[in-house]
């Protein structure tokens, strides 16, 4: 399965959840599900749908909505990124460049976040071995 279709951003995530729990599911159904759960107004709901049926993610026929990827492998795709961001982040030469690229990798525009964010960043470069402690012990 190629790893694309497994990664969800937080409002896909969301929102396939709810796919997941009630599939197979009529669209209508789902609309109004979604407006209960998430407070998406009908054309969010399809927009989202169109979107991940797309991408792969999600079948719509005949107006009912069902999954082509399972919530499992999604979670087991996360988890493995995670893991390789923790073994990363153990390689001390690689840490501060780890955690930079995470940073950025988030879009991070509000200026005066972007300093505290910095300042924060370079507070952990300062701590490495108790970062490192704190990850392992999770």
């Amino acid at each position: 399965m190629e790893m694309e279709l497994l990664k969800l951003f937080d409002a896909e995530y969301k929102f396939m959840s709810i796919v997941w729990e009630y599939e197979p599911i009529n669209s209508t159904e789902l609309t109004k599900l979604c407006e209960s759960i998430l407070g998406w107004k009908k054309p969010t709901t399809y927009s989202m749908i169109r979107k991940l049926c797309e991408r792969g993610v999600l079948q719509n026929e005949k107006a009912t909505v069902k999954a082509l990827i399972a919530r499992k492998d999604v979670q087991k795709h996360e988890t493995d990124i995670f893991k390789e961001t923790i073994n990363l982040l153990s390689d001390v030469s690689n840490r501060w460049e780890v955690v930079k690229s995470l940073v950025f990798k988030s879009f991070i525009a509000d200026e005066a976040l972007l300093k505290k964010v910095s300042s924060l960043l370079h507070d952990i470069a300062a701590d490495e071995a108790k970062i490192i402690d704190n990850i392992v012990n999770l």
